[in-house]
């Protein structure tokens, strides 16, 4: 019996009807970067566990997908772990590659491997595909795409200045009505600090990350599990409920962090940000919103989180500055601030939101209809100039009946149909049929181009 056909969970397949949506989107989003004079790498699907382990924190390093070593990887494992079962151990001794979790610790290590050939600051873009052993469910898949744009070698706030105008623009190109939420983890460790739990900054961020998913309640509750005192907790809600205007909000806070440095740093860090924010006149509505943690060990100064306003989804964009994301691979105190833009998400807003241009499934700009072996003689070196002048053209492959060719056409939204037969061969004038509306016109190839190209 022959096997089902399958693929693994949290995994797709997609058309070409698919395909050419979201590639709509990566076309949208590389001309932004490139405006902005952001360069293209790649890097490898997979990654030495050593480059990936340790850099999401505990919960993310669980979601790493594990590579398993070719050939016999058990003959050397200690035959005492497996009778032990003991996952996490075996691991190490079977397993030396993962697949990459995100771009930038990949970005990162590349930076470093490669100092000698890039230009400090570097400003660089990647679009590729990553992969986390998560539980699927709706906008959550095990392997998507992200499109990453990140300066590094720079502590300037021109930079996170670059990078909100990016988003603003990518939206607007894709009429994304979205709300950028900002933050600052100065912030969150001086908020940590005054609570008198600077040691558990991460756990706290970690937590306060999921508010939106999981709410207050079971915020607090993870708190208090993770070792936080009542107390600490009890402290942590009124600044956790900050309400007003950007000003106000970093005014409030900033009297509550009045006896952190840390905290009064990324105060000021926010508030030289807004204040540029305020002369570019931005279409996106920049928020402070002191919930938001990303729970990223990496991040050390502002983070963003980009949110669609018209359908229910989570963020569509995400990142921030890292002061030494380099120092792990052996290059200390290179600073650098980069965003996500989770192209699966945003296609799925698109669809939702029927956002995609109603022209983007058109692929096939003119189409030949194949009436015969004289007729595609005749047609070919026409298809040759009209291709050369840059419209799409295809022919029929055979002489296959009008009504299963005009069908091929019409069901491939292809807008212009050819029609070559004796008469048109004669004059030099070409039938072309408006499938839109059933009007025919006959044309020379230079109006032809001109009509369509």
């Amino acid at each position: 019996m022959a096997q089902k056909p399958s693929i693994p969970k949290g995994t797709r397949d997609f058309g070409p009807s698919e395909m050419i949506k979201r590639n709509y989107i990566f076309d949208t989003i590389k001309s932004v970067f490139k405006l902005y004079g952001y360069q293209p790498i790649e890097t490898p699907a997979m990654e030495n566990l050593s480059t990936l382990m340790g850099k999401y924190g505990e919960e993310g390093d669980k979601l790493l997908f594990k590579i398993l070593n070719s050939g016999d990887f058990l003959k050397k494992t200690d035959s005492n772990l497996l009778t032990e079962k003991n996952s996490a151990k075996i691991t190490n001794q079977i397993s030396e590659k993962g697949l990459r979790y995100d771009l930038t610790v990949p970005f990162a290590r590349y930076v470093v491997q490669h100092r000698n050939d890039v230009q400090f600051p570097f400003k660089r873009y990647q679009i590729q595909n990553v992969w986390r052993a998560d539980r699927p469910q709706k906008g959550r898949y095990r392997e998507f795409y992200q499109c990453d744009v990140d300066v590094i070698g720079s502590n300037s706030l021109l930079n996170e200045i670059e990078l909100i105008q990016i988003v603003d623009d990518v939206y607007k190109r894709l009429n994304i009505n979205v709300v950028i939420k900002m933050n600052n983890r100065k912030i969150l460790s001086g908020i940590a600090e005054v609570i008198g739990q600077p040691d558990k900054i991460i756990d706290i961020t970690v937590a306060i990350d999921k508010l939106d998913k999981i709410g207050i309640d079971n915020v607090n509750k993870e708190l208090i599990e993770k070792g936080l005192p009542q107390k600490a907790v009890d402290m942590l809600q009124p600044i956790l409920n900050l309400s007003g205007n950007n000003n106000k909000k970093l005014t409030q806070i900033s009297e509550v962090l009045k006896t952190s440095e840390i905290g009064q740093k990324g105060i000021d860090e926010m508030k030289t940000v807004f204040e540029m924010l305020d002369s570019l006149n931005l279409k996106t509505n920049v928020e402070l919103d002191l919930t938001l943690a990303r729970g990223l060990n990496y991040y050390t100064g502002a983070i963003f989180e980009v949110k669609a306003l018209d359908a229910e989804i989570g963020s569509i964009t995400g990142g921030g500055r890292y002061d030494d994301l380099t120092g792990i691979f052996g290059l200390p105190d290179v600073s650098g601030v980069g965003i996500s833009f989770g192209a699966d998400r945003i296609y799925d807003v698109m669809e939702q939101l029927d956002l995609f241009p109603k022209d983007a499934a058109v692929t096939t700009q003119l189409f030949f209809v194949n009436f015969g072996e004289k007729e595609q003689l005749w047609c070919l070196p026409v298809i040759k100039q009209l291709r050369q002048a840059g419209i799409s053209v295809e022919i029929y492959p055979n002489s296959a009946k009008m009504k299963k060719q005009m069908t091929y056409a019409n069901n491939r939204k292809i807008p212009y149909v050819a029609l070559v037969g004796e008469d048109e061969m004669n004059s030099g004038l070409i039938t072309v049929k408006n499938m839109s509306n059933g009007e025919q016109q006959k044309l020379t190839v230079d109006e032809i181009i001109a009509m369509i190209g």
